[in-house]
């Protein structure tokens, strides 16, 4: 009996042994979700302390506008992040299906099949967003009668430029791993939501994470949209920040196929695209 227990002991100690040799192997992916988990805290108290800078608590203090103010950003960092994670996916989808060979033998270019990726992408988050818009304005009886809709619509379309370079980046972290690269996904998905903006005010982030937010173009999104619909500010008031948005999608998307173009080559090299699990 004392020998049978002593074995059990042993098997658990060993199968503990051997989780912490995987996590040891995987030690860089663990430090990011540990990453991530410290985002998600820190967006919680830098919220609290953004609705310190709308006056919350004080006689000055507009509910409405405040509201407003976090309704904005929760729905165009939904339509942002479906964005992302749809073209993450697609590649992780394609090596699940045992189909991302093919695709990348066929004979079309691989901007091409990026593109016909992002446009989905971008049509399905607008459709969801939408939706999602109509139940939260039926719900919170949300008056945008003070807002200027073609102002916002062209922020969101210059948005759209740089926002498909940088989901063109964020899919290529399924071809540079495997086991973690879609989870890697949700670490820069946290990242951008904690330096965009999307639920404070830039000013209340410290210096770093300001100079990281100020290189991001989900902030100039969300503060063009936020002007056109809480301040009715108009097109030929939003070219400052449509110009900018337009500038860092000739940037990204060139860079994004670029550096796609490389991890396939290294995916290609190293056996990486045949499917797991």
């Amino acid at each position: 009996m004392v020998g049978i227990r002593r074995n059990e002991l042993g098997a658990v100690l060993g199968f503990a042994q051997r989780q912490m040799y995987v996590y040891r192997r995987y030690w860089v992916w663990e430090v990011v979700w540990l990453f991530y988990s410290i985002v998600s805290v820190l967006s919680i108290g830098f919220l609290a302390s953004g609705l310190g800078k709308l006056g919350a608590g004080g006689a000055g203090f507009d509910l409405h506008r405040a509201q407003l103010y976090l309704l904005v950003g929760a729905l165009l960092w939904g339509y942002l992040s479906l964005v992302f994670m749809e073209a993450a996916y697609a590649i992780a989808w394609e090596r699940w299906g045992g189909t991302i060979e093919y695709t990348f033998m066929a004979p079309v270019r691989r901007m091409t099949h990026l593109m016909g990726i992002c446009l989905f992408a971008v049509v399905y988050g607008l459709v969801r967003t939408f939706i999602v818009l109509v139940v939260a304005v039926a719900i919170f009886d949300i008056d945008f009668s003070h807002a200027n809709i073609a102002g916002t619509l062209v922020v969101l379309a210059a948005a759209t430029v740089p926002l498909i370079g940088l989901a063109i980046l964020t899919s290529v972290l399924p071809l540079l791993s495997p086991q973690k690269g879609e989870q890697m996904s949700f670490a820069v998905q946290g990242f951008m939501l904690l330096v965009s903006g999307v639920y404070y005010p830039l000013t209340v982030l410290p210096a770093p994470l300001q100079v990281a937010g100020a290189a991001s173009p989900l902030t100039y999104a969300l503060a063009g949209m936020r002007r056109s619909l809480l301040e009715g500010a108009g097109v030929g008031e939003q070219v400052p920040t449509v110009g900018i948005l337009v500038g860092m999608g000739a940037v990204l998307i060139p860079l994004g196929i670029l550096v796609f173009s490389w991890a396939e080559r290294r995916a290609k090299r190293l056996g990486l695209l045949k499917r797991s699990g």
